[in-house]
């Protein structure tokens, strides 16, 4: 029964929202400047027969992910370095500091004199979680009851069981949810990367052509989807985070 309300209240919330865009579309009165969400929704539907779409996204989330999990991987390690070397922290916190800092668009920019077009939004992804994983997992490292560990160390407990026993189950709330935070920004990012970089088979080029040929029916359609395959993602590494906690 929760579950049933919750759905409905979720459906009236989105009929809602599709109400104000659509009263929005009458006032604007122009499809050029505001489409309407019938006129988006139709649209979406004829892109998504056509396999092109279906490879453009492919690879989109390809590109984005690998940088996504590179970016979990190391953040994960650096803030294990970090945590147990002061001098480590201290060598390394001005390069965390200048990442989180910088803008966006200045590492895109400088990425395309360094690298392929098609490989700016996966160093992009990158960038953007390396340093928000990095911060969380090392503050819940240092926030790790000592006790506990001075208890285990007393009963004679390895190292790796002290890690299996009390490290991992602290940290790996923090880290789970820094992870889910992580990917929503790596995925606007990549996008975003994509939009400038412009790799000719992605989610990005048909933004940027769909705007060029101001073609805002297609502008709509393709963002709606974007907003979909991030929803999705984002629900599909909850229920597998769910599942890694309980497991």
């Amino acid at each position: 029964m929760p579950n049933k309300r919750k759905w409905y209240k979720n459906a009236l919330i989105a009929l809602a929202y599709l109400a104000v865009w659509e009263a929005a579309s009458l006032l604007v009165g122009k499809e050029l400047l505001l489409p309407s969400p019938s006129s988006t929704v139709a649209r979406l539907a004829v892109l998504l027969i056509q396999s092109d779409t279906w490879l453009f996204a492919g690879l989109t989330l390809l590109r984005i992910m690998a940088g996504y999990f590179m970016g979990v991987f190391a953040g994960i390690l650096l803030a294990i370095l970090t945590a147990r070397s002061h001098f480590s922290e201290e060598l390394l916190s001005p390069l965390r500091s200048v990442v989180k800092a910088t803008p966006v668009t200045s590492f895109i920019l400088l990425a395309l004199l360094w690298l392929s077009s098609g490989l700016v939004p996966l160093f992009i992804s990158f960038l953007m979680v390396l340093p928000m994983v990095w911060t969380t997992t090392a503050e819940a490292i240092l926030q790790t009851d000592r006790r506990l560990v001075e208890m285990c160390r007393v009963f004679g407990l390895s190292r790796w069981k002290i890690i299996q026993t009390v490290y991992i189950p602290s940290v790996l709330p923090q880290v789970l949810a820094s992870c889910t935070t992580a990917l929503g920004f790596a995925w606007k990012s990549g996008v975003a990367a994509e939009i400038i970089a412009l790799p000719k088979q992605s989610i990005g080029y048909r933004l940027y052509e769909s705007k060029l040929r101001i073609e805002t029916v297609d502008l709509f359609a393709w963002t709606l989807l974007v907003i979909a395959l991030s929803v999705l993602l984002e629900r599909l590494l909850v229920w597998s985070m769910r599942r890694i906690r309980h497991d």
